[in-house]
């Protein structure tokens, strides 16, 4: 190759109502379409999770969210690899006909796809998962027993000597509540996002060790009026199967920089940044755009729960409709164009 790889980092936080990418895997056609116009796409297991559904793609690195904002800051790096060792954590607070279709949903990766999956290791204490909405419609969420959470991961690390980890966390059962209706027929918020995201950035900020997150929950009673939107979670007992093929190559996380070395990735490797032009208060998107390197795009149509703006953040970049004008700035960019001069 006698040019410079286009690197894209592709944003949409979790948690917040984006109209695409705030359903299970509804923005994996926007990231599919990105790939195919980049050498190399980053996103974040939200982005490419579907429940039962995932979508293999060679130039695209499944990072977790606290990760990104760390290689942005320019103090870790990436490292891609052939294959993880995976290993999964079962919160204890998981009834043993659900922990039983779990553990089916790991045997199925292993036999299915192939994927090298090592031990399971449950908490020593119940989670303990709370989660919470705020006035804007974004939510979040608490662990009770985050040390057992760690405990968990650190027995993992050290003992299977695994190099990548999934956790499976028992949520609350609500089916009668009124978000998980409006979810559910594709017009509310995902009340889960937020405090899936507690548990994997708690695991990848204490290890730096890849790390995604499938919720346990009992199975909802048959609904005729599902949104296409919200289907992907009605396909199965378990959520797990897209975070361990996402988990399976997911790269290593550089935590020292000096330790980055030839073909591994880092800030100075981002090109464009892409993210929702009302959700752009992110701590890695706010030191890119201080970088003379890397370009932002804004989408207007993907609307969030938020009203960040990248005005209102000191960000400059080009605002865009969609991503369909997003993917066309891209082929500009790696044409060497400046994507302006394609307009009057």
């Amino acid at each position: 190759m006698h040019r410079r790889s286009l690197t894209v980092l592709l944003l949409i936080p979790t948690g917040i109502n984006a109209a695409i990418g705030g359903y299970a895997g509804d923005a994996l056609p926007v990231a599919r379409a990105i790939a195919a116009v980049s050498d190399t796409l980053i996103t974040h297991p939200n982005v490419l999770n579907g429940a039962s559904l995932f979508w293999p793609m060679p130039n695209v690195l499944y990072v977790e969210g606290y990760a990104i904002d760390r290689v942005a800051q320019g103090e870790w790096g990436l490292r891609p690899v052939h294959g993880n060792r995976i290993g999964v954590i079962l919160d204890r607070a998981i009834e043993p006909d659900l922990e039983l279709r779990h553990r089916q949903a790991i045997a199925a990766a292993r036999a299915t796809l192939g994927l090298n999956i090592s031990d399971i290791v449950i908490t020593d204490l119940p989670l303990g998962v709370e989660i919470a909405q705020g006035k804007s419609g974004a939510t979040w969420g608490t662990i009770a027993q985050p040390d057992s959470l760690l405990r968990a991961a650190s027995k993992l690390i050290c003992d299977a000597k695994v190099s990548a980890i999934a956790v499976v966390a028992r949520f609350p059962d609500d089916p009668d509540s009124l978000a998980l209706r409006n979810y559910r027929q594709g017009k509310g918020v995902d009340a889960l996002a937020g405090a899936e995201a507690v548990i994997s950035h708690s695991i990848v900020r204490e290890f730096a060790i890849p790390c995604a997150h499938a919720p346990a929950l009992q199975p909802l009673p048959l609904d005729p009026d599902i949104s296409p939107r919200s289907a992907a979670e009605e396909l199965g007992y378990t959520f797990l199967p897209c975070v361990l093929a996402g988990l399976s190559r997911a790269p290593q996380l550089i935590a020292d920089r000096s330790q980055i070395r030839s073909g591994d990735l880092s800030v100075d490797d981002i090109d464009v940044a892409i993210a929702p032009a009302s959700a752009c208060g992110g701590a890695g998107l706010l030191v890119l755009g201080r970088s003379s390197t890397t370009q932002l795009i804004f989408i207007e149509e993907n609307t969030t729960a938020l009203n960040v703006s990248p005005e209102a953040m000191g960000l400059n970049g080009m605002r865009v409709r969609n991503y369909l004008e997003a993917i066309g700035v891209l082929a500009a960019i790696r044409a060497g164009l400046e994507p302006k001069s394609l307009g009057r």
